[in-house]
């Protein structure tokens, strides 16, 4: 029977866990060939929520979860639960219910058809008028923007996504990920499956305008070199447009030598437009660097405090562990729990030392049939 794990990030949201837990024990109910695991992500609440969690995860094995020793963000804390998966198969659910658990069935149908990518698209939310705007703005924006790139619109990240994508993700080794972007790089054929979004029900969103802006330039510099070009493209003209205006005063000027007298208004103008575009195009530069700056810094996505209802196996049964690292091609991503690193690092100690005996049997062997000449000092040349 295949696995699937039920992704749910959350930070104070002690008012939703136990209701989104409810929900998607209630959906899975009715997916008999699939068992599944729902895995919390905590990122360091301060209020009740790793609280609540301990007890459903008392009272329900299948609960797993994830504490993180501090807020990293809603970026890297999700995407780090997302590579923590063992299941065949995760799909994100978010902790204050705006991607509706009764869904889940639907997009499980879709999976063992056999798409590898099952997401959903909004067709509605309760977002105010403005926010409405805003987004659709945003995904024109990118859509002109983004010219390899075919992205989904009013596509959040809500979805399905096969193993095989999982471990595509985990190849990527990115630091700070443009999610929704990098399904649709990835070209895998998909399912989309329309949904309405519905309003919170409690609490309140932890979204700002900061965290906002955040995605925004993420889905622009990681999927689009346009503003640089726009940059380049933009100083030849106002450069060409420069000379035109400064060879147009000259014939003014000696044409209405008495009568032309410009003032310091339009020297000003000039200077805070100019200044203007450059700060502009400065900011745009800034944030390439700092996608840049962030990708080479190679820090761990998180640090775990503890987890819950996990036993000593690695995080993916997918992934052996090596040291104290995840995989091979994760050298520095993901930062395991003491008590894992402690276990997996004595069994490569003990394996470490094994090492010389076997090494040594198989020189005293060849040394018996005559392979390996005996040097004085009793060691093999």
């Amino acid at each position: 029977m295949r696995l699937l794990t039920i992704l749910t990030p959350c930070f104070n949201e002690e008012e939703n866990v136990r209701d989104v837990y409810e929900q998607v024990k209630a959906a899975m109910a009715t997916v008999p060939d699939c068992d599944y695991e729902h895995l919390f992500a905590d990122n360091a609440s301060t209020d009740k929520t790793v609280e609540i969690l301990r007890e459903l995860a008392s009272a329900d094995k299948r609960v797993k979860v994830i504490v993180n020793n501090r807020n990293f963000g809603h970026i890297r804390s999700p995407y780090h639960a997302f590579l923590q998966a063992r299941g065949d198969a995760v799909m994100g659910c978010v902790a204050d219910l705006q991607d509706p658990p009764e869904l889940i069935p639907e997009f499980v149908r879709k999976w063992e058809q056999g798409y590898k990518v099952v997401i959903g698209v909004k067709q509605g939310s309760h977002d105010s008028w403005l926010m409405s705007r805003a987004r659709r703005a945003y995904y024109w924006l990118v859509a002109k923007l983004s010219s390899d790139v075919e992205l989904v619109h009013n596509f959040q990240g809500f979805g399905l996504y096969d193993r095989e994508v999982v471990e595509q993700f985990r190849a990527t080794e990115e630091q700070y990920p443009y999610f929704r972007g990098l399904v649709s790089d990835f070209g895998y054929e998909r399912a989309e499956i329309s949904y309405v979004q519905p309003a919170r029900s409690h609490g309140h969103t932890k979204n700002n305008f900061f965290s906002l802006y955040d995605v925004a330039m993420l889905g622009v510099t990681n999927h689009s070199k346009v503003p640089l070009r726009l940059a380049t493209m933009a100083g030849f003209a106002i450069s060409i447009l420069s000379l035109l205006v400064a060879f147009g005063y000259l014939v003014a000027k000696l044409l209405f030598w008495d009568q032309l007298q410009l003032g310091l208004a339009p020297l000003l103008i000039g200077i805070y437009f100019f200044g203007a575009v450059q700060l502009f195009f400065i900011g745009v530069l800034g944030e390439y660097i700092g996608a840049i700056h962030t990708q080479v810094h190679k820090r761990p996505l998180v640090v775990e405090k503890e987890r819950i209802n996990f036993d000593l196996a690695p995080a993916s049964v997918h992934q052996p562990l090596n040291g104290n690292r995840v995989a091979d091609r994760l050298p520095a991503l993901v930062a395991i729990p003491t008590e894992v690193q402690a276990v997996a690092g004595a069994k490569r100690a003990d394996e470490q030392r094994e090492i010389p005996k076997v090494l040594g049997l198989v020189v005293e062997g060849d040394r018996e049939h005559g392979h390996v000449e005996s040097n004085g000092r009793g060691t093999a040349d």
